[in-house]
């Protein structure tokens, strides 16, 4: 064993689990060599991932001083955290055909310097230096900039996962990147307000999150040296290759698992994003504190990343990809049910408070797992592609979703108890709505998904050495049972 790597036999009680029986014959087992390396790729995604997050919500905790800053009404600085979901959208496409074809390297890269770029420009172009007429402008092009970044550092986890990790910790690494996303989500809820107290101390504020973004931006384009390692870290990363983009579009469209869970899995995003957004409108109607929203959002994140570090270690254990994100989508639109009740009464602070921790546990937990399950139906369409067109369904349908729900409300001639300021709007309608499509599209989800475990079956062809090469090929080690 060379001292850059480590060994691993590819020895794994799913391929009886997927075959549905242990095979009585003796097989030929292949070990594979992993390279240490692939932490420090993962850490630098982690990073990324991190500083885009809170680079999207810098000015959603601290929008009144904000406002102040730049001289422009709260509405446009709201434009400045909707622009991520704008921008996204259109440039998922590319994205998923950049990661498949040009690689794992050039995307990270490029992201990490979007994401620099952006980051600076905020900075610089805020100072009070010269007039006020240019500081918006110069924020929303840093923002625009991170927007553009943001897609090329999401959808990296499952192709990461795949390209550097064995089988037996694939959903592992994708569950600590995925969650490095709500984590700098939860620091931007924390940090902002701590640091710009006042208006002027926004310039400070957006020092603090240029520095992390030239930090990974130096780590990525000098430590990341190739889209994946010397050596492959499992069978389908040695044996097969991505289908090409257009051709894995097609294959996906005919693909009636994936299709399923496409629609399905998009609409628990599109829940999960309506949850994120209205929390604190929904709340204040009953009068709970902005602070006890924040407080709610926070145990929201807290226990999701909890939550998806327990399933991911289980899954990578068990496989068992498809039960799991039954269950988490089961009991995620029980939480939504539950917080449809407990979230328009008044003086409920630890039911609302556990029903919160509750939906975040339960909905995170499988979003990871939701992923490497894609990739599981729809082998051997690349990793990107499959992952990337569940996330671009969750921000179409989120749209879709919060439009409708803003629709529904009505507004409210009087609420002795609210805290919302002028506009007291009515949730009730929505909040069932809400419920009800979540509980619809579970039930789809449920009753309707039955999928083989495509890239699992093809490494375990793989594995069992039939080709006599297999066996004298350098960068393996055969291992006879």
């Amino acid at each position: 064993m060379d001292a850059g790597g480590e060994t691993t036999t590819e020895i794994r009680t799913v391929y009886a689990a997927v075959a549905g029986k242990p095979n009585p014959q003796p097989t030929r087992l292949l070990s594979f060599k992993l390279d240490k390396r692939r932490w420090f790729v993962l850490l630098v995604l982690c990073l990324l991932n991190c500083s885009n997050a809170t680079i999207w919500l810098t000015f959603a905790p601290v929008a009144d001083q904000s406002a102040q800053y730049l001289k422009v009404p709260l509405e446009d600085i709201n434009w400045l955290s909707l622009v991520f979901m704008v921008v996204a959208i259109p440039l998922s496409f590319g994205t998923t055909w950049m990661l498949d074809t040009l690689g794992l390297r050039v995307t990270l890269i490029l992201g990490s310097w979007l994401n620099m770029l952006g980051g600076l420009l905020r900075f610089l172009g805020t100072l009070p230096l010269g007039g006020h007429q240019l500081q918006f402008p110069a924020a929303m092009l840093g923002q625009t900039l991170g927007a553009l970044a943001q897609p090329l550092i999401i959808f990296t986890p499952t192709k990461l996962a795949a390209l550097w990790f064995p089988d037996h910790q694939r959903a592992t690494a994708n569950m600590i990147a995925s969650m490095s996303n709500p984590l700098g989500i939860l620091l931007a809820n924390v940090i902002s307000p701590v640091v710009a107290k006042t208006s002027a101390q926004i310039p400070k504020l957006l020092l603090a999150y240029a520095v992390p973004a030239c930090i990974t931006c130096f780590l990525a384009t000098v430590g990341i040296r190739s889209s994946k390692p010397p050596t492959p870290p499992s069978a389908s990363a040695e044996s097969s290759g991505s289908e090409p983009f257009i051709q894995g579009l097609k294959l996906l469209l005919r693909n009636k698992p994936y299709l399923i869970l496409l629609l399905c899995f998009g609409s628990g995003i599109a829940v999960f994003t309506c949850f994120s957004t209205l929390l604190e409108q929904i709340l204040c109607v009953k009068g709970y504190a902005n602070d006890f929203a924040g407080l709610c959002g926070a145990l929201f994140i807290v226990f999701g990343i909890v939550g998806a570090g327990v399933v991911g270690v289980y899954v990578d254990k068990t496989k068992k990809f498809t039960e799991v994100t039954k269950i988490g989508m089961a009991f995620s639109a029980l939480s939504c049910v539950a917080f449809s009740v407990v979230g328009l009464m008044p003086h409920q602070k630890i039911a609302v408070a556990a029903v919160c921790s509750l939906f975040g546990f339960f909905g995170f937990s499988i979003y990871p797992v939701a992923m490497e399950l894609s990739v599981e139906c729809s082998y051997p369409v690349g990793e990107a592609t499959s992952a990337g067109l569940i996330f671009v369904s969750g921000q179409v349908q989120s749209v879709l979703y919060i439009v409708l729900l803003q629709a529904l409300t009505k507004q409210l001639t009087e609420s002795p108890l609210s805290t919302c300021g002028d506009a007291v709007l009515s949730w009730k309608v929505p909040m069932m709505v809400m419920a009800g499509l979540s509980s619809v599209f579970t039930c789809c989800f449920l009753i309707f998904f039955h999928t083989r475990y495509r890239r699992l079956e093809a490494e375990e062809k793989a594995a069992c050495g039939t080709r006599e090469n297999n066996a004298t090929t350098t960068s393996y080690q055969a291992v006879e049972t």
